[in-house]
């Protein structure tokens, strides 16, 4: 049979992360791909108590039910208070949503703003997932150009006035993939110049909790005053990934809106893992674990910072986060490295990487690639930068 798929969908293509897991299967090889947690660190004891406790409980069959689109009421309730971390206060309930991870916040605010042919401002680089999702929905990402302190506010307005978008998209702390953080002022002229236009913007936080350097920056969110700024963050990189929980927060009208497009894609969050990450913080667990895992992360940055510094080409240069899970590189032109074409022949030698093309709007950059060091052991950085430098060294040669 010959299959007539929608418009939207006849055209796409699979998520380059997703597609590249299925080449990950030999053991032996070493992933710098994904954003996978630690797996040493993933909380199986805490996590497999807290879920017994709560199905032996005076609410097990409540939680094995049907629940509210909006969320679990406790887990809201936490949040709404939680986010004050960010600077982000005077939220209740009706501000706060659950979500089955953080990017079903992209997807959402795609559905409900993103008409076919609508711009969405996205920094260059960013989230991979969020390009995917912009043109799911038929919409246009645009790229705004960025730097040390984050977007470049003058292309940002100009881009603005130019294509009108619906949306702005940003990871502003530890962004994916470059690790970089914006500065406060940058933070502050974000949330200005959006409100001046008339654009909303969709702030997404799941590395800040990551920090090994530096001093908490507030969120874009704590300088909206026009309601233009949803905030999402997920527990996926401090919880569990596979737990799938999540949370946006902003107008009332705008998580309303939310709302009505959860109900349509899976009525609610699994109401066991909601639980589970209330009853996590209501022990004192998050902050106690993530004492533990930051430590663990800091090292695994620097052991593949000194790995980059020690063997990569001098051509090659990259970032040097204070948080997160990626460090991002790219070779001087001079080099010649496509780190496309280059992706098949490193994975050869065991080593694999995410290439640049995927988080740029226009998918042109072939110079830059992204290194992830959660998932590997301080001594598989080590080796598996090793083995990218020399063949990255074969290759200018």
């Amino acid at each position: 049979m010959q299959y007539v798929f929608s418009d939207r969908m006849k055209d796409m293509g699979g998520n380059a992360i997703r597609e590249i897991f299925k080449l990950l299967s030999r053991p032996d090889m070493i992933s710098f791909a994904g954003g996978f947690p630690t797996a040493s660190l993933l909380p199986v004891k805490e996590v497999g108590e807290i879920a017994g406790g709560l199905l032996r409980g005076e609410k097990g069959v409540e939680i094995l039910q049907y629940g509210a689109t909006e969320g679990y009421a406790p887990l809201r309730e936490r949040i709404a208070s939680f986010v004050s971390r960010y600077g982000i206060t005077g939220m209740k309930s009706d501000n706060v949503r659950i979500v089955s991870g953080g990017q079903q916040t992209i997807d959402l605010m795609c559905k409900c703003f993103v008409n076919a042919g609508d711009a969405v401002l996205v920094e260059d680089p960013t989230y991979l997932a969020a390009l995917h999702i912009v043109r799911t929905y038929r919409g246009v990402p645009v790229g705004v150009k960025s730097g040390e302190e984050g977007l470049d506010l003058e292309d940002l307005e100009a881009k603005i006035v130019k294509h009108k978008p619906k949306l702005l998209y940003c990871v502003p702390t530890f962004s994916n993939p470059t690790g970089r953080t914006y500065s406060l002022r940058v933070r502050k002229e974000i949330a200005r110049i959006t409100a001046k236009h008339g654009v909303m913007v969709l702030e997404d936080d799941p590395y800040s909790e990551i920090r090994f350097a530096g001093e908490r920056v507030p969120s874009v969110k704590s300088f909206d005053e026009c309601g233009n700024v949803v905030f999402t963050a997920s527990f996926s990189k401090t919880v569990s990934p596979g737990l799938r929980v999540g949370y946006c927060l902003g107008d009332p009208t705008v998580m309303a809106k939310l709302t009505i497009g959860k109900q349509a894609a899976d009525v609610h969050t699994s109401l066991l893992s909601q639980a589970i990450v209330e009853e996590y913080f209501a022990r004192g667990l998050f902050d106690k674990k993530l004492s533990c895992a930051i430590p663990v992360y800091k090292e695994k940055k620097d052991a593949m910072h000194a790995a980059i510094l020690k063997y990569m080409p001098k051509e090659f240069s990259c970032t040097d986060p204070e948080g997160g899970l990626f460090i991002w590189g790219g070779f001087d032109e001079s080099a010649g490295i496509d780190t496309a074409n280059a992706f098949a022949g490193a994975c050869g030698r065991g080593v694999a990487y995410v290439s640049g093309e995927s988080f740029f709007a226009d998918g042109k950059d072939r110079r830059h690639l992204r290194l992830n060091y959660s998932a590997a052991t301080p001594e598989q950085i080590e080796r598996g930068i090793k083995i990218l430098a020399e063949y990255f060294k074969e290759s200018i040669k």
